[in-house]
């Protein structure tokens, strides 16, 4: 019973040892099947000629991702040698003391001398490489950086070197330098080499002011400003610095140039200003431009009626309200008019670049309609009543209709003469605070919107004031517009009031609140 007992144990004792040589064995397999894939990743890597991009330390290994998004994870805890700040090589985070030598283009020798140090080209840096002696000749022992080039050194001395590219900016200076006028943009477009997952920092005057490859940037006082561009990766970061002389400008507080109108119907259409059946857009758009340089003024008419205007200069965005968009509203009648901005991204000089809305007070009620939009119908005979209701038909796509009223007060045609059948007009439509006082009507009132609207409030109270960071995208979202150079307004309000007649937005002007 002893002799059975005791032969158990043995095959029990060779079953267990047997067992642990097995997984052993796999073990063993199992890494060096990792190791061969971590070689041949490399091998891929040169073979597509990509480059290193950035670098990270993770969980004791260092994860290296390349041109293409792709990322390689190398494991075994190998040592990291660099060329310090100082000029000295670095191991693992230490200076080893030696200055570093290391020819343009190529990648230093790395081993582990007979005394267990590293030798950097088979010079003794003294820092003891313990950790990495003895590993199997497929494992890598370093990663080194040096001149651009990351080195991946393995334990039989064999290297594969990869391309670790640090962003290259070149930029171009005009002949004298850069040199321009204040409040007008100031475009600085460099050439990036190696720029994927590159980050930017621009400082102007040591004060960081975009983190975007290109500047578009706008000095609102004269001087010489110090501009730094620094673009950085993973692997390292170049910079350039250049100088702007910004020179004093004397510049027009008001509109200086109409782009575009064009009035819904309304009883001040055809008058403010004059239209005639003879007349065109282009007639149109001067007589509204000759009004305007003139501080006269220019209706526009029912919903959706507008007008697109410039300056001699670009807006500044600066702490707090901006500017005035400058109209005729008093106490207890407002006709406010939506306002949207551009700027000349493009630098064309006309406004066909991406706009902007104002987002008021009402911009977000639930009575707020996005995207309406109305249409009207010419009339085929002018009426003889002259308080015709039924006088211009609209249609909307709300399934909405109805008619504008003919008033009295203003006998000419209220439809724009110089257009054809129908017009069709698009924007917000904001719910009018219009109402009868009188109950009888003979005493109508359209109080403000609380702000963010021409024409809204008294051109001297503050609440008529705009800060160009209320604009918004078309999706809504909030945008940091640095300044703008355009500006559109069109009638937000399909409304009437008795014998008052619609609700027309009017315009008189614009006062940019930066400039005296």
């Amino acid at each position: 019973m002893k002799k059975i007992v005791l032969m158990l144990s043995v095959i029990l004792l060779l079953s267990g040892c047997y067992k642990d040589d097995i997984n052993d064995l796999k073990n063993d397999v199992n890494n060096l099947k990792e190791r061969m894939a971590q070689y041949e990743n490399l091998l891929d890597v040169l073979n597509k000629r990509l480059y290193v991009v950035s670098y990270e330390t993770k969980d004791g290994n260092y994860v290296i991702t390349m041109s293409d998004g792709s990322k390689l994870s190398v494991r075994n805890a190998s040592s990291f040698i660099e060329i310090g700040e100082n000029g000295n090589w670095w191991i693992d985070g230490i200076d080893s003391g030696n200055k570093a030598i290391a020819e343009e283009g190529k990648a230093p020798k790395i081993a582990i001398g007979q005394n267990g140090n590293w030798f950097i080209n088979d010079e003794d840096t003294g820092v003891s490489a313990a950790a990495q002696k003895g590993k199997d000749a497929a494992e890598i022992i370093s990663v080194s950086i040096t001149n651009g080039i990351m080195t991946f050194t393995f334990a039989d001395g064999r290297t594969i070197s990869i391309p670790a590219n640090t962003p290259e900016i070149t930029l171009t200076s005009p002949n004298g330098g850069f040199v321009l006028d204040k409040m007008r943009w100031f475009k600085v477009l460099p050439q990036i080499k190696y720029p994927v997952g590159a980050t930017y920092k621009w400082l102007v005057n040591n004060e960081e002011v975009s983190s975007t490859a290109d500047l578009l940037y706008i000095f609102g006082v004269a001087g010489t400003y110090n501009i730094e561009l620094i673009a950085k990766n993973g692997v390292g970061e170049d910079s350039k610095t250049f100088t702007v002389t910004v020179n004093e400008k004397a510049y027009n507080n008001k509109i200086t140039q109409v782009f575009d109108f064009l009035p819904a119907p309304g009883q001040f259409t055809n008058e403010l200003p004059n239209g005639k059946i003879t007349d065109t857009d282009e007639t149109m758009r001067l007589k509204a431009e000759t009004a305007l340089t003139a501080n006269g003024m220019v209706s526009l008419g029912g919903f959706g009626g507008y007008i697109v205007f410039g300056f001699d200069h670009t807006v500044i965005n600066k702490e707090g309200n901006d500017f005035i968009v400058l109209g005729n509203a008093f106490n207890d009648w407002a006709e406010p008019g939506i306002i949207m901005v551009s700027y000349d991204s493009n630098e064309n000089g006309k406004p066909d670049d991406e706009w902007f809305e104002i987002a008021g007070s009402e911009h977000n009620k639930a009575t707020t309609i996005k995207n309406y939009e109305i249409t009207y119908y010419k009339p085929e005979t002018e009426p003889t009543n002259l308080n015709e209701p039924n006088y211009i038909r609209w249609t909307d796509n709300q399934g909405a209709t109805g008619y504008l009223a003919k008033n009295q007060w203003h006998r000419q045609s209220f439809y724009p003469l110089w257009k054809g059948e129908t017009l069709t007009y698009k924007g917000t439509f904001l719910k009018s605070n219009i109402y009868d006082k009188s109950g009888v009507g003979n005493n109508w009132a359209n109080p403000a919107y609380e702000w963010g609207y021409a024409d809204n409030w008294a051109n001297g109270d503050v609440r008529a004031q705009i800060d160009i960071s209320w604009a918004v995208n078309a999706k809504g979202e909030s945008v940091k517009l640095k300044g703008i150079d355009f500006v559109r307004v069109y009638n937000s309000n399909r409304a009437e009031g008795g014998w008052l007649g619609e609700v027309s937005t009017e315009i008189n002007g614009f006062k940019d609140l930066n400039l005296p």
